[in-house]
Formats: structure tokens, sequence, C-alpha cells
């Protein structure tokens, strides 16, 4: 499933048509479905050269002497460039590709093709896509933009639920927030309100870490947490058999012996 890093992977790998014009753009309805219709993107997309790559979180953005052309990736959205991805495959996705697994795209005037490759429908495309609705991109972020977002009144939600708030901290999917908390120490179901100032920079600490670790080593489902996320997995730091549950809508394992609730 793209979380921040693979979208960043998919941004370098649409640098390499910056200057391009696109003579054709595309999308099926659910990809266009944020749309007025399939032709809004075509429209937009037609005879504009491409001057540059934006990214927001999750959210991937290519800069046009019009209009901004956005992507969203659900699940399982891989961006191709001529049949090269922006990573191997995803956890949770495709480890091939098929042409009628193509969404949307821009084909361009010198024959490449940018492409959205789909299996579960859930990528959309965008025009002008609001990138302010996000809050701030978790690859650059500071120790106070942080602290911001985990602002709240009374106990607030469950920890895991505000990680995976974008319009807090824009691009922490399910595996990273998994990871960070199971390096934290923190028990997934914490409300925010009750972690004080140390428990609140650890878990900076160890977000921060884990985005570093985990774009390294090639994608968020690299974590060392990874290997426990199964029914009958372990904790790989102390042994524990691993919880399970739904928290933040997401599917969520933890430690119940290392990762606790403060307090």
């Amino acid at each position: 499933m793209p979380e921040v890093l693979e979208v960043e992977s998919y941004r370098r790998l649409a640098e390499g048509v910056v200057g391009a014009t696109i003579a054709r753009g595309f999308a099926d309805t659910l990809a266009a479905g944020r749309l007025p219709a399939p032709s809004t993107w075509a429209d937009a997309a037609r005879g504009r050269t491409l001057t540059g790559t934006r990214r927001r979180g999750k959210l991937l953005v290519l800069t046009t002497d019009g209009a901004d052309l956005g992507f969203r990736f659900g699940m399982t959205g891989v961006l191709l460039l001529d049949g090269a991805a922006g990573l191997e495959g995803l956890f949770y996705g495709p480890h091939g590709y098929q042409e009628r697994w193509i969404r949307a795209g821009l084909e361009l005037a010198d024959g490449r093709r940018l492409l959205v490759h789909d299996p579960r429908r859930l990528a959309r495309v965008l025009v002008d896509p609001d990138l302010e609705a996000l809050g701030p991109d978790v690859l650059t972020l500071t120790a106070a933009q942080f602290a911001a977002a985990l602002e709240c009144r009374g106990a607030g939600p469950a920890i895991k639920a505000r990680l995976l708030d974008q319009s807090r901290l824009a691009g922490v999917g399910n595996l990273l927030a998994d990871e960070a908390l199971f390096r934290a120490g923190l028990d997934p179901r914490t409300p925010v309100g009750s972690l004080d100032a140390a428990h609140r920079q650890r878990l900076y600490r160890a977000l921060t870490t884990t985005l570093r670790t985990l774009g390294r080593r090639g994608g968020s489902h690299t974590g060392d947490h990874q290997g426990g996320r199964h029914d009958a997995g372990h904790c790989p730091r102390d042994g524990a058999a691993l919880a399970h549950g739904t928290v933040g809508g997401r599917s969520t394992y933890w430690c119940p012996l290392h990762q606790v609730v403060p307090g």
C-alpha cells in the first residue's frame, strides 16, 4: 500500500518526464471519480508542458504550464513510466503489471507513457488539488509541527488514529504508524491527550527514525515490526504474541508487553 515513502519514489520517477509535452491524458470513470467527468482530466492535460513535480504526503502533483495534475494511489496504485515502476512492488499489492490494470495516465508527445496501474481501482486523478487541506509532510516534519499535530481537547482520539489523520500529518499510513508506535513502545489505542511531553518527544523521534530507516531499506513494508503482522505473529523485540485489533479504522498489530498506555 503506497505510503509517503512509496509516493516519494513515484515523484522521483516522474522527474524523468519534466519538460515533456502531454499529447493525451486519460482516466477511467473510477479514477476520475472526484472530477466532474473523465474528460476534465483529459482537457486539463492535453497539450500542456510538464514543468515540475511536488508531493505532500501521499499526494503526487505534476505541475504544468496550465493546471496542476494530481495523483492519489489508494491501496495498490503504482506509477509506471514505460513499464518501469517507482518501486518493485507493494507489500499488499501486485508484484507484476498487466495492461488491463492501467486506470489512468498521460501519453507524451515523445511516445512515452506515464501510467497509474491499480488492480483494486482505488487510485484517483485530480486537477488543481488542494495541498493546503493536508497537514505538514512527514518527511520534513519538525518537532514543533509534530507537537501541533497532537494538540487536542480532553482525551482526544487514539494516537494511531491521529497519526493516520492526513489533515494533521500528511503521509503516514497503516504500516508506518504501527512501526513508529512499536519503536516508541506506545499502545496504538492510547488517547492522544494522555501523552506527556516526554512520550510525545519519544514518538516524534521514533517516527522520524522509522522514516529514515525504512526509506533506506526500500519502503513502508520493511519495518522491524512487519514480520509479526499475521494471526500467529510474535514481537521481534521480546517474543510476546502480538495483539490484533482495529484502531483508527485500520487493522493494527502491537505488542502488549512493551507497547503500553502511559500512566
